[in-house]
């Protein structure tokens, strides 16, 4: 499937506030499938929800490929729910699995600072795999709150700042633009 291998792969963090991360990570994904390169995405804390890059990731396969890790309902900091740190701990185990199995050339672990900093998965975990990764494997960590360890382990970090958003404005996620 991959008719490129990178000759490096690196570690990269989209964080902060602003709105954007998960689009920045989508666009890499695109872009690495239309070369022909294997992207495995694991969607944490976002399930059971029709986001548009599901029908895209659906055309682009098999290069890419999109899991949903999590419930369809807001995951809250203070009251988590045992299924929330169930379906995370399904999620991780798999998405390191493709990550120390080698079985792609991109991996992207969306709103996974977000799982860390909820508690739902341990930032040492996280750390133990980022420092085991294939050599040629690309990753990429998407969230708010991106744990300092990560960021340090990190070889590129990109904090997206809010300054204006019309969420404020009462604006909800629309179809085609959030979702």
């Amino acid at each position: 499937m991959s008719s490129a291998r990178l000759s490096r792969g690196y570690i990269q963090v989209y964080t902060g506030d602003g709105k954007g991360k998960t689009t920045a990570a989508l666009g890499l994904a695109m872009r690495a499938a239309g070369h022909g390169m294997k992207v495995e995405i694991f969607q944490f804390m976002k399930g059971n929800i029709e986001y548009g890059e599901l029908e895209s990731a659906r055309i682009l396969s098999p290069c890419l490929t999109i899991h949903q890790v999590g419930r369809e309902t807001f995951v809250k900091r203070n009251s988590t729910d045992p299924e929330d740190f169930r379906l995370a701990r399904q999620g991780w185990e798999a998405a390191r699995e493709v990550i120390l199995g080698r079985k792609a050339d991109i991996v992207i672990l969306d709103e996974i600072n977000c799982a860390m900093d909820f508690g739902l998965i341990p930032v040492a975990e996280v750390m133990e795999v980022l420092q085991e990764k294939p050599h040629d494997m690309e990753l990429i960590l998407t969230g708010r709150n991106a744990p300092s360890e990560i960021v340090k382990a990190a070889d590129l970090v990109t904090e997206m700042l809010q300054i204006k958003h019309y969420y404020f404005e009462g604006v909800g996620a629309r179809e085609g633009i959030e979702r």
